[in-house]
């Protein structure tokens, strides 16, 4: 099972060397596999696409919306004329509003996040770079733009993904994605976010950083990305649980005892996460990581869509982040 975020305090400086060249391997690690998830993401991209349309309402940009009745505050020069000519009304001819909206994307690839169950085919890491990979593909296809949080500038380039994997790549193992935490940089009023991340450090840890974030009011979306065994503790008999950040252990007896108060734990967790994002006006969805990428992708795409002109999320109602219901994968 994933540890908390952390060290182990007062470990001795060969441990310290250890881990190092630990996180420097996974770095490469990481380098060397987002190629394949690149490939995965855009293939996901594609499978969404069909789901993605434009702002759907009225305002400056070049696609045609719809026809209206024209009123009396309008321009003469709105007028339709070749519509109006087939009917005794007047028209106005609406253009889609295409304003383009700048999202700031972060994974956690923090140590924890390297855990895969015998319930799973993927890693959480492995998860969130896809989703994020893909977000980023199916974002700028829209007219958005869109920049990797602390390290990289938003850009409306149709190799926006690409560059993002490579900062990415480049950057696996500095403390805006290693930490645990995401960076502190200063995003506009008018921005947006997509944090995934499993968000398993303590409650008053994720408050801190969300609110520094949410601060000059930009507005965001949380993806927990669970492996379903985080979720269930299916485990059985005496079981050792090996910490992913500091190499402790810790060997549980029988293990089946601890799953009724363990459950309980998490879903108290959960519900500060839920209660945190509804209180900002941010949206929350949980993944796991034996389901497919499309389900939180498409959620996320349709909650994008329905953003009011003050681009507020979607904000889900208390509990929506129980399985199946609104706000969680599978989520019409």
């Amino acid at each position: 099972m994933a540890a908390p975020h952390g060290g182990i305090p007062g470990k001795s400086s060969e441990q310290h060397d250890a881990q190092v060249f630990s996180l420097e391997r996974d770095a490469h690690g990481v380098a060397d596999r987002l190629p394949d998830l690149l490939l995965e993401a855009d293939r996901i991209a594609q499978t969404v696409a069909h789901g993605v349309h434009g702002r759907r309402r009225a305002g400056p940009g070049e696609t045609f919306w719809q026809f209206r009745t024209y009123e009396p505050q309008d321009a003469a020069q709105l007028i339709d004329w070749r519509r109006s000519a087939s009917s005794d009304h007047l028209y106005v001819r609406e253009r889609e509003w295409e304003a383009a909206h700048t999202l700031w994307l972060w994974p956690d690839l923090s140590p924890s996040m390297n855990f895969r169950s015998h319930l799973a085919s993927v890693t959480k890491r492995d998860r969130a770079l896809v989703l994020t990979l893909a977000a980023a593909e199916l974002l700028v296809r829209s007219g958005e733009r869109v920049g990797l949080l602390g390290l990289t500038q938003p850009t409306s380039s149709r190799r926006a993904a690409t560059r993002i994997a490579e900062a990415i790549a480049s950057n696996s193992d500095v403390p805006q994605l290693a930490s645990g935490k995401p960076s502190n940089a200063r995003v506009s009023r008018f921005s947006g976010l997509i944090l995934a991340s499993d968000f398993l450090d303590p409650i008053e840890t994720i408050r801190e950083s969300v609110e520094v974030l949410a601060a000059n009011g930009a507005t965001g979306h949380m993806i927990q990305v669970l492996d379903p065994a985080e979720e269930t503790l299916p485990y059985e008999g005496r079981t050792e649980f090996l910490g992913l950040e500091g190499g402790e252990s810790w060997i549980a007896d029988r293990a089946e005892s601890l799953r009724t108060r363990y459950q309980a734990r998490l879903k108290a967790h959960r519900d500060e996460l839920q209660a945190l994002a509804v209180r900002l006006g941010w949206s929350f969805l949980v993944h796991h990581t034996d389901r497919p990428a499309t389900e939180p992708l498409l959620t996320l795409i349709m909650r994008l869509e329905g953003r009011d002109s003050g681009y507020r999320w979607q904000i889900p109602t208390p509990g929506a982040a129980e399985h199946g219901a609104p706000g969680t994968e599978g989520a019409p």
